[in-house]
């Protein structure tokens, strides 16, 4: 039984520091925002599976035997006649970035409901899965709603992240996709201010969190950027506020990081309140360094920087 089965899409990530239009090299790696959730939780000592299609170019091979090499569990990925996703991203001085996608009619976009093993989703604890998933394509969106619907009528918990994407979908189809999904989602995890006001039209953060539990989700996990989190059930609203130990270079991931610290630590045992502290220092500590992946902290940094993270109760 894994802890944590995830589904989404890989891209080959071509990156460099500065604007694109100036960029004379580009340096290559993968990423996703579904992938990089398990990457971090793994990391933390959850056993992880991903589900995803591959396709037959040059990248794919070299892709499946790292995820493999660090420990997630590639069983469910096939590999079809087709290409890999490929995002292009610069980071720019204040550690944000410019990216632009390049994924219609990827490998992964075909993902269909068929595709779906039953017995990999329901033999897990948690199924994450993110609104990038069902923006990619129509036959993705069925998938994310199928997959679901397994997990929630065997009693496995479901994550979704509500990572906003107006380059691949518009804001009415987005909301849309979020009210497919919230009947069977126990987690959420939304960005604010952005994400959460075009989605909901709430601009408070108390307001968010009290819209999506009264939509029946049990923890609200708001991602506050550089101010923290802010975690919600039916009992309590808490601040977490944000650590950078190691400054800001690259906030590529962060927002994954985050869900995969807290995924991680709710699996351990931990109230929602913990599972935040964790969450924001393993993000707190990813945007140290560049790369989605490969400057996620490992669990000893982890561990000596959490009791760093300051929780402020609301009443």
């Amino acid at each position: 039984m894994h802890d944590i089965v995830s589904i989404g899409e890989c891209c080959v990530e071509l990156s460099c520091d500065g604007p694109l239009s100036e960029a004379k090299t580009l340096y290559r790696a993968y990423s996703g925002d579904a992938l990089n959730v398990v990457y971090m939780a793994t990391k933390l000592g959850s056993s992880c599976g991903y589900v995803t299609k591959v396709g037959d170019d040059p990248f794919s091979e070299n892709f499946i035997k790292e995820w493999n090499n660090n420990g997630i569990d590639t069983s469910a990925i096939p590999k079809v006649s087709g290409f890999t996703g490929l995002a292009i991203l610069s980071i720019l001085e204040d550690g944000q970035r410019e990216i632009y996608n390049y994924r219609a009619g990827s490998a992964a976009s075909t993902l269909t409901p068929s595709d779906l093993n039953e017995d990999y989703i329901t033999n897990s604890k948690f199924l994450h899965v993110s609104a990038i998933t069902q923006a990619i394509s129509k036959s993705s969106r069925e998938t994310t709603l199928k997959a679901v619907q397994l997990a929630h009528d065997n009693g496995i918990q479901v994550s979704y992240d509500t990572n906003l994407r107006l380059r691949l979908w518009t804001i009415e189809d987005a909301r849309d996709a979020l009210n497919e999904v919230l009947p069977y989602t126990d987690i959420i995890f939304p960005s604010h201010p952005e994400e959460t006001t075009m989605l909901t039209g709430i601009d408070s953060i108390e307001g968010v969190a009290n819209y999506f539990l009264t939509k029946g989700v049990k923890t609200v996990a708001i991602k506050l950027g550089a101010r923290g989190s802010l975690v919600a059930t039916n009992d309590m609203k808490c601040k977490i506020h944000a650590i950078a130990p190691l400054g800001v270079s690259d906030t590529t991931g962060a927002g994954d990081a985050f869900d995969g610290g807290f995924l991680h630590s709710t699996i351990s045992g931990s109230d929602p309140i913990e599972a935040a502290k964790l969450g924001v220092t393993c993000a707190g500590l990813k945007v140290g360094n560049r790369g989605a992946i490969l400057s996620q902290p490992t669990k000893k940094e982890v561990l000596d920087h959490i009791g760093s993270v300051q929780i402020e109760r609301i009443e």
